[in-house]
């Protein structure tokens, strides 16, 4: 089952995937959706049937139109986390390293993302009941940082790069009693500066304050041990580059629930009511092969079992605003 989430006069729905062209409407939004999932003790695909509608809407006059959503978002975006980890894949510390390499005084040694990748690699799938290693985590900022499916990623004034990260995140709504509820999985665009974090790697936090994207489609129920994509960059219409990915726990050093026991172990990610959204991590970046990113580039991300693929055109932002702080 997959969803989307749309503006249909003018209020916010999700509607079921029925067909490649053809989505159908239900009665509220993805988060209303979970809400009531949880207080009934139902899964969320019994509540999507239950709030299906007889209405039908044309998939791609909803893209033209620009009334697509990201597939879960909350009334409130300072009440939707949006945070990450990273060196969780299988092959992500070979591109890592080699950007941090020129920090270390000894290339012989391992640097602190290969120590931190093996970390992961002897100790991120325990057993069950137990606590695996503490994975590497980031905060990328709330859901005003949310850029729908479609829509342009704005890359501010002071940014180095801009870089795609093609992932899956993980998408929670936080019960009234504190419990997480995993609502499902989506494609996701982490996207983040890599100049900036390849200068000092203790600058991980800042090239991670950027915008990002997820969506179009959420899938509900188990996710598939292993997966197949294909990340792309478009310019002017045609392709300038193209490399697959791999994701899923086949192909990651953690498993999902040792990622998500050391984001919801922290009380105030518990917090009733809160909408988490939470970027697994990647082993494919374009930056990684020398490409430099322009205005207009356009970010394709394509699972196939996720349905339609992540596209978001890049725009870089020119205004340079005055800040300052002020005494009361």
């Amino acid at each position: 089952m997959r969803l989307i989430q749309c503006e249909h006069q003018g209020r916010i729905h999700a509607a079921l995937v029925e067909r490649i062209d053809q989505v159908r409407l239900l009665d509220a939004d993805t988060y209303t959706l979970a809400r009531r999932a949880s207080a009934a003790g139902q899964s969320l695909a019994q509540a999507v049937e239950a709030a299906l509608t007889e209405t039908h809407l044309d998939y791609q006059q909803l893209i033209d139109e620009k009334r697509l959503l990201p597939p879960l978002t909350h009334p409130d975006p300072a009440h939707c986390l949006v945070t990450g980890t990273g060196l969780t894949h299988l092959g992500s510390a070979d591109t890592r390293s080699a950007m941090h390499a020129k920090t270390q005084v000894d290339e012989a040694e391992l640097t602190d993302s290969m120590r931190m990748f093996k970390l992961g690699v002897e100790g991120g799938k325990p057993a069950p009941g137990e606590v695996g290693a503490q994975p590497e985590w980031f905060y990328k900022g709330d859901g005003s940082c949310v850029v729908a499916p479609e829509a342009e990623i704005p890359v501010p004034h002071f940014a180095e790069d801009a870089g795609e990260e093609p992932e899956l995140a993980g998408l929670y709504v936080i019960g009234d009693d504190g419990q997480p509820w995993r609502v499902g999985h989506a494609i996701g665009n982490e996207f983040s500066d890599h100049v900036t974090e390849r200068f000092n790697y203790l600058w991980l936090a800042h090239s991670k304050l950027r915008a990002c994207s997820f969506g179009p489609e959420l899938l509900v129920g188990e996710l598939p041990d292993h997966l197949e994509g294909t990340s792309r960059i478009v310019r002017d219409g045609e392709t300038l580059w193209e490399k697959p990915f791999l994701t899923g726990e086949a192909n990651m050093a953690h498993s999902l629930a040792n990622l998500e026991h050391h984001h919801f172990k922290y009380p105030g990610f518990r917090r009733p009511g809160d909408v988490h959204v939470h970027f697994f991590g990647t082993a494919t970046l374009s930056f990684a092969d020398g490409v430099q990113t322009r205005d207009d580039d356009r970010f394709e991300i394509d699972l196939p079992e996720f349905g339609r693929p992540l596209r978001n055109p890049l725009r870089f932002e020119v205004d340079n605003p005055d800040i300052a702080v002020k005494s009361l």
